[in-house]
């Protein structure tokens, strides 16, 4: 089977890479902006027309697109995430290979939802930034394609990779920091939202699954299972063995106290007190329903969450 994947080099698109190239049923070509890529392609400023002279050239039987942008302005989000995702699906409408398109959406489509409740394929997205209505866009573009595609809707992705600047990723640096100095109290906030983390591995397994499948429509792939970031901060201290206390604040930070884990900046000194949101526009709470994952692709979650910590705490601990 030939497979062409588009976004290789991000952050689950290197693990989809590794996934299907353990599979020796599985020819890749990987497209993409860097060095690495066996060719060089920007979906968010190239034609149509260059993607389907390549398409037709290839042939490949199943194209994965992981690539996308998920910080920036509503413009740049625009152009990676919706006009790049256009771009894909005119290219394979108008080629004779007849592929069949796994694209990688995100929960941050859904917006909001009720706490304690389970967001199934079927509710109406609400998103609630400029990320999500991006990618909601993108969604909508493929399923009214006319082409054979799904969309696979990843919620909270983390485990090894994760970048710096994610809300896990701080979370770690930000221990380790602690550590480092010998602090006995970390300071934190915003650790109130509950979250559906799904381990990047296990999501490279979902687009395996998808790519060998015919299911079609949207599919959540999560654990099924929303976790308060406070206890992911209490699992990480324990697999780093940091032995102080976790301060939780209540409200934004002052100048002299660490950045909320939660949101990517401070708020000014004179904000009044409000809780700092998780920066992805879903509100306190979001959990995925992944019934339709296990009945359609045949896939459930292997890793859970501790071991995922566990390796983003391995990688934030070697940073210098």
């Amino acid at each position: 089977m030939r497979v062409l994947l588009i976004g290789a080099n991000g952050y689950l698109g290197r693990f989809v890479a590794d996934r299907l190239l353990a599979d020796p049923a599985v020819q890749l070509t990987a497209l993409g902006r860097g060095d690495d890529a066996d060719v060089r392609f920007d979906l968010a400023s190239g034609s149509p027309g260059a993607l389907t002279r390549f398409l037709d050239a290839v042939h490949p039987g199943v194209v994965v697109n992981c690539a996308g942008a998920t910080r920036g302005g509503a413009r740049e989000l625009t152009r990676h995430n919706t006009v790049a995702v256009a771009t894909v699906c005119e290219a394979l409408r108008r080629s004779g290979c007849g592929a069949r398109l796994v694209q990688i959406g995100c929960g941050a489509e859904y917006g909001p939802s009720q706490p304690g409740s389970s967001t199934a394929e079927d509710a109406v997205p609400r998103p609630g930034g400029p990320y999500g209505v991006s990618k909601l866009a993108a969604t909508e573009l493929v399923l009214g394609s006319g082409l054979d595609a799904v969309v696979l809707r990843v919620f909270s992705p983390a485990g090894p990779g994760t970048p710096a600047g994610s809300p896990l990723g701080r979370l770690a640096e930000a221990m380790r920091r602690a550590m480092q100095s010998g602090d006995g109290e970390l300071k934190l906030g915003g650790l109130g939202v509950q979250r559906d983390f799904i381990d990047v591995r296990d999501v490279a397994r979902a687009v395996h699954a998808a790519s060998l499948s015919a299911a079609q429509g949207v599919i959540n792939i999560g654990s099924g299972r929303a976790v308060r970031l406070r206890d992911a901060a209490a699992v990480l201290a324990r697999v780093a063995g940091y032995g102080g206390a976790l301060h939780e604040l209540d409200g934004p930070p002052g100048p002299s106290l660490r950045p909320t884990i939660g949101h990517p900046r401070p708020e000014p000194d004179h904000a009044a007190p409000v809780a700092y949101p998780y920066p992805d526009g879903c509100g306190s709470w979001q959990q995925a329903d992944v019934r339709t994952a296990r009945d359609r692709l045949g896939w459930r979650p292997r890793i859970n969450l501790e071991e995922s910590l566990a390796d983003i705490w391995m990688e934030a601990a070697c940073r210098i």
